[in-house]
């Protein structure tokens, strides 16, 4: 199962990400670890992501889609992956397409977990007062932002794969199993 995982960050991709990993063993692939990874193990790419990002640079697309490429080829991706973070854009959407086709590893489906932007921010604000972890984002004005800036980047995503008929959108508001239930009616249903 090739899955590409879609949601405003407290939307609960890392607990429905688990659930999936478990049920298809399949891995997760955050882009965030996989950049660290490539670094850690001092590939060309990464070298190359980690001196821009010693700069305060962004790191480019190419670069970003070359390492992601790389991860793709590990054995543990031969039963499947969850993309998570990736793709951000339409540009990387159509470059993760290709290098898809080329590898012979087409999707299965795109998840996204839709919610409600108030019942979010006091799910999260709930969450860090009740963890004790709160984080210095962790306010209502920042998280709002947060999910705006996701909104603005995310929906043309959801357009381009719903065009795709790759699309699957299943309700985030519900309790765990429940979203866990609709996620498996959505993918074998």
């Amino acid at each position: 199962m090739r899955l590409i995982l879609l949601g405003p960050p407290g939307a609960g991709k890392g607990t429905q990400a688990q659930f999936l990993m478990d049920k298809y063993n399949i891995v997760q692939l955050s882009t965030g670890d996989i950049l660290r990874q490539a670094i850690a193990n001092k590939t060309p790419t990464g070298l190359a992501a980690k001196e821009i990002m010693a700069r305060g640079d962004l790191v480019s697309d190419e670069i970003v889609n070359a390492i992601i490429s790389e991860r793709l080829d590990e054995k543990d991706c031969e039963n499947g992956f969850i993309l998570d973070g990736f793709p951000r854009t339409i540009a990387q959407a159509e470059a993760l397409g290709q290098m898809l086709a080329e590898k012979d590893m087409p999707l299965d489906a795109v998840v996204e977990l839709k919610v409600e932007a108030d019942i979010l921010v006091k799910r999260i604000l709930n969450r860090a007062k009740e963890s004790g972890q709160a984080r210095a984002d962790d306010n209502e004005d920042v998280i709002r932002n947060r999910l705006n800036v996701y909104n603005e980047i995310t929906q043309p995503l959801v357009e381009h794969y719903s065009a795709l008929g790759l699309l699957k959108t299943v309700d985030g508001m519900g309790e765990i199993e429940q979203v866990k239930s609709e996620i498996k009616l959505a993918l074998e249903g």
